[in-house]
């Protein structure tokens, strides 16, 4: 089977969101291209939870040894 090389998560925060895609790809952060796609909203009165954050991490290419 072969590894994803991106996904697409949604989290509470970007960070929340960002943190999550990292665990599922099994990868450290200086090894990854993040893309927010959407911040998260604020529901009635600034609570959390209207509109999760939504987020694109890509595993980088491993540079080539010479």
């Amino acid at each position: 089977m072969k590894k994803k090389r991106s996904i697409e998560v949604e989290g509470g925060t970007v960070e929340e969101a960002v943190l999550k895609a990292l665990k599922e790809l099994k990868i450290d952060r200086n090894k990854a291209k993040i893309e927010v796609l959407s911040e998260e909203k604020k529901g009635l009165f600034g609570m959390p939870g209207a509109k999760p954050a939504k987020v694109r991490v890509t595993i980088l290419p491993c540079p080539e040894k010479t």
